[in-house]
C-alpha cells in the first residue's frame, strides 16, 4: 500500500465522513445508525516491523547457512536482495523444526528460476520468501555437485539477505493494535474448531478463508470465491498490484483443538493477478487471483448470495481478527444466546450487524445461515459493524466470477498430509484426512482404505467425519509385510459423491539402526552445516559395472543427507542422493567402473553416525 499499516487506520479513520453509512437510509423501525464519528473501518491490524540485514551465503562450507532470530517474534519473513545460484543448487528458508520449508532456485522475479515455493515483491530489486512462523528462520545454500567456491563467489554467486520483516511479540501486538471498537459486548469469538460438530456446516465453510500478510506488515482477510482462480478482500486491505504482488495468503491457519492455540501452519501462497477494485468510500473490494491455484483447491470455496438481506436473519463470519487463528464470529455474546443477524437491513451501501469483529477481520466473509453463501463484505466497525451488501459487488464482478454451485447437489473434497511415509515392517506412520466443502452443504463422509498389502492394516479415528471436519488415518505394519512402495487410495464416500486421496507407503527401504549387513562401515560426527566424505576423507575404486548400495544412520532429532560421488575427470559429481527431512537416508545406483565417494551431510543439527555400503 501507499501507507504503513499503522498509518493506514490513521488515514482511513479521516475519510470515513464519505464511507460511513448515510443515517437517513435506515428504515424507522431498525436501529438508528451511529453517527460517522463513531464509525471506523476494522482496518489492517499491524503485524511486525522491517530491518535492515547485511548477511550473505557464499558457496563454501563455512558461509552456507545462517539464521535469523528474534526471541519472542510471531513470524520471520525474509528479502533477498540477490540469489545467483548454480542449475539444480537451491536456497531453503526454514523454521528450525523444519515445519515449514521455503525453497527457491534463484531469484524468482527474473522468470528463469520461477520452480519452488511462492515469493513476494515488494517494488525493490529481489524477493521475498513466504514467512516462517516464529522467531526463527534458517537460512541454507544446497549443493548439487561440487563447486569451485573461490570462482563462483567472485562472481557474485550465492544468497545476499539485506532485510527481513519480523511479527510483534504478543506484548507488542496488543499495544500497537487499536483498542476494539468492533467487539459489540463480550466478545463471543471462539475458534473454529469449536462449532465442528455443532455448526459443522458453518466450520466447514470458514475453511476457504484465508489470512493475509501485507508487505510484511499487516494483517486482513480474504477468501476464495467461486469455481475458478477468484479472491476477495477489502481495497483498504488491497489498493493496487504492487499490493497484491507483495501479499501472501495463509490457509488452514486455525487451531486445531478448541481453545488450544496450537494453530497449524497452513499453506502459504502468493498473488497472482490484481482484478478490479473499489474504493473504500465506495463499495471497498478487491477482486483478485494467486499465483497457486493448486495449493489451495483442497479448501473449497465460497459463493454469493446477491439479494438484499433481511431483517433479523441469522448470519455468522469467519476471519482472522487481531491476525489471530481463524476465529467464527456466530453469536452475538455468549455461547448458546442470540445468534449473529442482520440489524440494519440498508444504509447507503452497507448492511449492519452486532457480529463481533476487530482489525484484521478486514475483508471477512459475512454468510446467510440459510443459503450458507455470502450476503457482505466486512469492512466497518463501529457496533453495529458493517458489511459491503455483496448484491452491490456481484453487479460489478459478476462476468468474472463462476458463481455457480455443481450441479448435483453437496460435494467435497479429500486431502492427505502427509502424502508419504518410509517405514520398516513393524512399524506404523500416521496421516491427517482434511475434507473441505466444495459445493452445497455439509454432509457424513464414511472414510475406508484400499490398496495396502498383506501385513498393513488401516484404520480411521474417527471413520466418519462431517464434510470440511478431519480424521486420523493410522497404518499399522507386521514384521512379515512385504517390503516396496504402495499406493494407498483413501475414499470418502457421502450422500451423493464419492470422492478420494492417495498415500505412497514405502515398506522397507529405510536403513536399521546402525546399518548393519553393509561390506563396508564408516562411523564420524558433524556439526550442523557441516560435511564429511567417506571412506576416512579419501575415495574407493570399482573395476566393473554393478550396484551401489548405501545406508545412513544419522542421530535422532536431526536431518542428515547422503550423497554418492563420482570423479568425472575433472571434479567430484553427484550420482545419486538420500535427501529426505529425517536422520536416516538409504540409496541404490548403478554405476560403470571408476572412482567413488560418499558424502555425508549434517544439513540440521549434529553428532554421530553410522555408514554403510556394498560396492560392485
Amino acid at each position: 500500500m501507499s501507507h504503513k499499516p499503522w498509518t493506514a487506520i490513521v488515514a482511513l479513520a479521516a475519510i470515513l465522513a464519505t464511507a460511513a453509512p448515510a443515517a437517513a437510509a435506515v428504515p424507522q423501525q431498525q436501529a438508528a445508525t451511529p453517527p460517522p464519528a463513531q464509525q471506523q473501518a476494522d482496518p489492517v491490524t499491524p503485524a511486525g516491523e522491517q530491518h535492515a540485514a547485511d548477511l550473505k551465503l557464499r558457496y563454501g562450507a563455512a558461509e552456507r547457512t545462517t539464521q535469523i532470530r528474534r526471541p519472542g517474534s510471531s513470524y520471520i519473513k525474509v528479502h533477498f536482495a540477490a540469489l545467483k545460484l548454480v542449475p539444480g543448487d537451491y536456497v531453503t528458508v526454514a523454521g528450525p523444526d523444519r515445519r515449514e520449508v521455503h525453497t527457491y532456485y534463484g531469484d524468482p522475479t527474473l522468470g528463469a528460476n520461477a520452480r519452488g515455493s511462492g515469493h513476494t515483491a515488494h517494488g525493490t530489486p529481489g524477493f521475498a520468501a513466504m514467512s516462517v512462523d516464529g522467531d526463527t528462520a534458517v537460512i541454507t545454500l544446497h549443493t548439487t555437485g561440487r563447486r569451485s567456491a573461490a570462482q563462483l563467489n567472485g562472481l557474485g554467486y550465492g544468497a545476499v539477505i539485506n532485510r527481513y520483516y519480523r511479527g510483534f511479540t504478543g506484548d507488542e501486538a496488543a499495544a500497537r493494535t487499536p483498542k476494539s471498537f468492533s467487539v459489540c459486548g463480550t466478545d463471543a469469538r471462539r475458534d473454529v474448531v469449536c462449532y465442528r460438530d455443532s455448526h459443522p456446516t458453518e466450520y466447514a465453510r470458514g475453511n476457504a478463508v484465508a489470512r493475509q500478510l501485507l508487505d510484511g506488515l499487516g494483517h486482513c482477510t480474504a477468501w476464495r470465491v467461486g469455481n475458478t482462480n477468484r479472491m476477495l478482500t477489502n481495497n483498504h486491505c488491497m489498493e493496487n498490484a504492487a499490493d497484491l504482488a507483495a501479499s501472501e495468503f495463509q490457509f488452514d491457519y486455525q487451531c486445531a483443538t478448541c481453545g488450544g492455540n496450537d494453530p497449524r501452519a497452513g499453506t502459504k501462497v502468493g498473488g497472482g493477478q490484481f482484478l478490479k477494485t473499489s474504493v473504500l468510500n465506495a463499495l471497498d473490494y478487491t477482486l483478485f487471483s494467486v499465483a497457486d491455484f493448486a495449493a489451495i483447491q483442497q479448501f473449497g470455496t465460497l459463493y454469493l448470495d446477491p439479494r438484499p438481506p433481511v431483517a433479523g436473519e441469522r448470519i455468522y463470519i469467519p476471519g482472522h481478527g487481531d491476525a489471530r487463528p481463524k476465529r467464527l464470529s456466530l453469536f452475538e455474546e455468549t455461547q448458546g444466546g442470540a445468534t449473529c443477524k442482520i440489524d440494519v437491513v440498508s444504509s447507503g451501501v452497507n448492511t449492519g450487524y452486532r457480529c463481533d469483529t476487530s482489525g484484521g477481520n478486514s475483508g471477512s466473509p459475512v454468510l446467510a445461515a440459510s443459503s450458507h453463501k455470502v450476503i457482505a463484505l466486512h469492512h466497518l466497525g463501529g457496533c453495529p459493524n458493517w458489511g459491503t451488501r455483496i448484491t452491490e459487488v456481484y453487479n460489478e464482478i459478476s462476468g468474472m466470477i463462476d458463481n455457480n454451485p455443481p450441479t448435483g447437489g453437496n460435494d467435497f473434497s479429500l486431502a492427505l498430509s502427509p502424502s508419504s511415509a518410509t517405514v520398516q515392517p513393524g512399524q506404523t506412520t500416521t496421516s491427517t484426512v482434511s475434507s473441505a466443502v466444495t459445493g452445497g452443504g455439509a454432509q457424513q463422509i464414511t472414510l475406508a482404505a484400499t490398496g495396502q498389502p498383506a501385513g498393513v492394516t488401516a484404520s480411521f479415528s474417527p471413520s466418519v467425519i462431517q464434510a470440511g471436519a478431519s480424521s486420523t488415518l493410522t497404518l499399522a505394519t507386521t514384521a512379515q509385510a512385504p517390503t516396496g512402495s504402495y499406493t494407498v487410495t483413501v475414499v470418502g464416500t457421502g450422500a451423493s459423491v464419492t470422492r478420494s486421496a492417495t498415500f505412497t507407503l514405502t515398506l522397507g527401504s529405510g536403513p536399521p539402526q546402525g546399518c548393519p549387513g553393509y561390506e563396508t562401515t564408516k562411523t564420524g560426527s558433524l556439526t550442523s552445516g557441516a560435511s564429511q566424505y567417506q571412506p576416512d576423507g579419501q575415495y574407493f575404486q570399482t573395476t566393473t559395472t554393478g550396484p551401489h548400495r548405501a545406508c545412513l544412520d544419522g542421530p535422532a532429532s536431526t536431518d542428515y543427507d547422503l550423497y554418492l560421488q563420482k570423479w568425472n575427470g575433472s571434479s567430484w559429481a553427484n550420482v545419486a542422493q538420500g535427501a529426505t527431512a529425517g536422520p536416516d537416508e538409504t540409496l541404490t545406483y548403478t554405476g560403470t567402473a571408476g572412482y567413488y565417494r560418499y558424502r555425508v551431510h549434517a544439513y540440521q543439527g549434529a553428532g554421530a553416525y553410522t555408514l554403510g555400503y556394498d560396492a560392485p
